[in-house]
Order: structure tokens, then sequence, then C-alpha cells
């Protein structure tokens, strides 16, 4: 079976045609088609049951705003504002309604926060649970993964690791409320909320070069940086933004924040000459800066000025 890398990029090979209209296809957030008055903004996420989520740990209304909100962090990754949604939902016969009422009262509940508009979809009899989920969104501009240089800093938003060490304590047992310490952790993995705000403003401002959301974790969402920027990357292990909670249930608290995914935060470049317009968002975003662009190939961790490889270690499908 082909890496799922592999497998993107041999369909990224396929279907490579060209349309006037289309300024971005395969290979970002979120596909760029040219608008009337500016840029619309197409993606999609799948959560499959067993494989994204475990249906006796994951609360239905949480998971139905999850649902939505990892597509919107994607647009977000693009600086884009959403609009509209369509639902797909496969789910077995004997699924209670119950839980389908608290499913799309979430994912209600997440559409009414973002100002998103849920406009069709489909539904199926399925062995298992599987959401399928496509966002719209526009932009007046866009912010893509291949715009970043040699020296422009690198940054975060919010604290990577939380929601993967969130998933495992899911894994054994915790859930909100048996020990508050936990509960940031938890809350990060089951209604994780995107950075539509941040996004929006780095977008608008033109302030970052390159832009991705955090879904497999830093070591490789920023690959995909590096991969369509043509430039490679340093992160500096003592800049981890590492939040008290992790460091409290993870003795690898910086393995965990560069690997654990599904955070959905955003990553970041920006050059030189757009630090001070940074600065004004550093006041009411929580934002860190954790390295480096660099001209050499590859991802590297820097730990007390040691440099050595960063080898992705992230959750694939294949």
């Amino acid at each position: 079976m082909l890496k799922e890398g592999e497998l993107i990029s041999r369909i990224r090979a396929a279907f490579c045609g060209e349309d006037p209209d289309l300024v971005l296809g395969i290979g970002d957030d979120t596909a760029v088609v040219r608008g009337i008055h500016g840029f619309t903004l197409y993606t999609k996420d799948l959560l499959i049951e067993d494989v994204h989520f475990l249906r006796r740990a994951h609360p239905p209304r949480l998971l139905g705003k999850k649902s939505l909100n990892v597509n919107l962090s994607d647009i977000a990754a693009m600086g884009g504002i959403p609009r509209y949604a369509l639902l797909g939902l496969g789910c077995p016969q004997e699924l209670e309604t119950n839980w389908l009422e608290d499913f799309l009262g979430g994912f209600r509940e997440a559409a009414a926060a973002a100002s998103v508009l849920l406009i069709g979809g489909d539904v199926a009899r399925a062995e298992k649970i599987a959401v399928s989920v496509t966002a719209v969104g526009e932009a007046e501009r866009y912010v893509t993964r291949s715009g970043a240089r040699p020296g422009d800093g690198l940054y975060v938003s919010g604290t990577p690791g939380d929601s993967g060490q969130g998933l495992e304590l899911l894994k054994k047992g915790l859930q909100p409320g048996d020990d508050p310490g936990a509960d940031p952790l938890l809350l990060a993995h089951l209604d994780p909320a995107p950075r539509l705000a941040l996004g929006r403003e780095l977008g608008k401002r033109a302030i970052a070069s390159a832009m991705i959301d955090l879904s497999d974790g830093p070591a490789v969402d920023l690959g995909h940086i590096c991969e369509e920027s043509g430039c490679g990357a340093v992160v500096e292990s003592r800049l981890l933004p590492l939040s008290k909670a992790l460091r409290r249930f993870q003795a690898e608290a910086v393995h965990m924040a560069l690997h654990g995914g599904e955070d959905y935060e955003l990553l970041f470049t920006v050059p030189p000459d757009n630090e001070k317009k940074l600065d004004s968002l550093r006041r009411t975003f929580p934002i860190t800066r954790i390295g480096r662009m660099v001209k050499e190939p590859g991802i590297f961790l820097e730990d007390d000025g040691v440099r050595s490889p960063l080898t992705p270690a992230g959750f694939s499908h294949f």
C-alpha cells in the first residue's frame, strides 16, 4: 500500500488539469478559485470511527463541533472566512437517535459560532460512523504553504502537543471532570477551536509568508511548508510553548509537542520586515516563535546549540 504522501502525490499528478479560474489546486490546506469579488476556498476532511475518534470516549456533541471545526481550521490557515458547509454522514443502523441529535446539535453550535450555513450533504448506512464535511470560504487575499523563504521566522499559535496527550488520556479512560488538571488536554482533543480570527489577520495584513494548520503535528506539517517553499527549517526545542498540563502528564513533552497531531493550531512563517506588524497580534493571540527557515533542505531540531535532523513521527493513514 502506498504511504499517505505518495497517494496524495499520485492523485495530484493524475488530476492536474488547468482552468482559468483555478488559482490553486491540490497541495495546500484548501483549493482556491477566482471569484467575482475575490477568491473562493474549498476544503474537505474525513472523520472515521476508530481512526479519528473513539465513539465510547468522544461525546457526540463535541464530535459534531469538531467535524466542522477541523475544516474551518483549513480555511483559517489560508487567511479566509468560512461561509458554507456540506455534511456527509454514514451511520450504523443501530445508532441511537439521541446520539444523532447531540451530534447535529454540536455541528449546529460550531456553525453558528463561525456564521457558517449548512447548505446540503448526504446520509448513508455504514458499518461505522463516517463524517465527511466540505467547507467553503472566501478571502480577498490568501496565504499558501509555498511562500516561506530562508530567514523567515517560524511561529506557532497555542500549545502544540495538548491534543495528542489528550488522546492518550482518553485511551486510558479519563474523561473531562475526572481530573481538572487534565481537562485542557482532553478538551484540546475533543473540542478544538479553529484560529479563524488569527488566520484572517495574518492574511489580511499580509504578515505571514506561508501558513498551515497543525493536523498531523509540527514535524509533519512543517515538512509540507518546506517542500512547497523549497527551503528548510530549524526548530529550537527550548522555544516550544509547552503547557503546564502537558508537562505534568507527559515526560517527553517536547516529543509530544512536535509529533502529537490534531492540535489545529496555526504554523506560519514571517519575513523579517513583517516582525513589527506581528507584535500587535502577539498582544491578542497566543503566538510563539519556535525557529526559523533556512536555505539548507530538511527539518532540524536545535537543542542547546546542537542541531540534528527532525524525523517526522506524526500520524500517517498508510
